[in-house]
């Protein structure tokens, strides 16, 4: 008996959801379609201190930085999605450029996002946060205190083809599932550089002025990568992976897993750490 009432009831819930299931409809957002394209003007004035903070929030497309400004940043943002107009936050020191949410933008083709921006010379200490996106940064001839680049999947050439005109602390990289390519480093005058990367081909070359000791730590996923050290510049390369494929110039020495090249002037210390792939020591 109590089975059949136990069906009984069941049979009664379901007919009404049944009938909400047939009547039930989902609303997708459209597809969004690009507009015309929109060249917008970027302007930020030269800073009256020296504790100047820079940050430029960029999502997707392509990101174009050269020295040359007469202020602190001149240059152009073209897009054709009105949520990509890019937005200046001033507080005290720090400035921040930055764009719409990129999260909450569906996918469309015909997509554009370009920004091409020129950086002034006053001492800065500049922060690029970036997601899928391609680039090209110069920065000779620029005065950074740091350097900071953290981005995602990134096609990436970066280069100092100048002295930068100030010692700089600490230049970071994080990066994702990219190819990255950073030429001049030994013009970037830095103390400590970082290096972070996923699964892919990375080229640090260290061409340039050596200015000082300088101390480089490397960590990456599966990849390749390349260090280009010249000829005559004092460098210490050592290894921490028994699965990469370490293949070296005849200039350079072997003890164990560090990798020693005899120079004058300051010397290059490299600690690098990968979980597999190819490391070339070339000059």
């Amino acid at each position: 008996m109590n089975v059949k009432i136990i069906s009984a009831i069941l049979v009664l819930a379901l007919v009404p959801l049944a009938s909400l299931a047939c009547g039930f409809t989902i609303n997708l957002p459209e597809r969004a379609q690009p507009g015309p394209d929109v060249e917008e003007s970027i302007t930020v004035t030269a800073p009256v201190s020296d504790e100047t903070r820079l940050t430029l929030s960029f999502g997707a497309g392509r990101l174009v930085l050269s020295p040359g400004a007469q202020d602190l940043v001149n240059g152009t943002a073209t897009y054709n999605v009105e949520d990509l107009k890019p937005e200046i936050i001033k507080n005290g020191d720090s400035i921040e450029i930055k764009q719409g949410d990129f999260t909450n933008l569906p996918a469309f083709n015909g997509m554009k996002n370009e920004w091409d921006l020129q950086l002034g010379d006053a001492p800065m200490d500049l922060t690029i946060q970036a997601g899928a996106y391609d680039a090209d940064y110069e920065f000779g001839g620029l005065a950074l205190r740091s350097l900071t680049i953290k981005d995602g999947a990134a096609k990436v050439e970066l280069s100092f083809s100048e002295a930068n005109q100030i010692e700089m602390s600490v230049l970071r990289y994080e990066t994702g599932a990219s190819n990255v390519t950073m030429k001049g480093l030994a013009n970037a005058n830095f103390s400590t550089l970082i290096f972070s990367g996923g699964a892919g081909g990375y080229t640090l070359d260290f061409s340039g002025e050596l200015q000082r000791d300088a101390t480089v730590n490397i960590e990456s996923g599966f990849g390749d990568m390349n260090l280009v050290i010249p000829n005559g510049v004092n460098a210490k390369v050592t290894v921490e992976s028994a699965a990469v494929d370490i293949n070296h110039d005849s200039g350079w020495s072997q003890n164990g897993n560090v990798y020693s090249q005899t120079g004058e002037g300051p010397t290059l210390t490299i600690i690098v750490k990968m979980a597999a792939g190819s490391l070339s020591i070339t000059d």
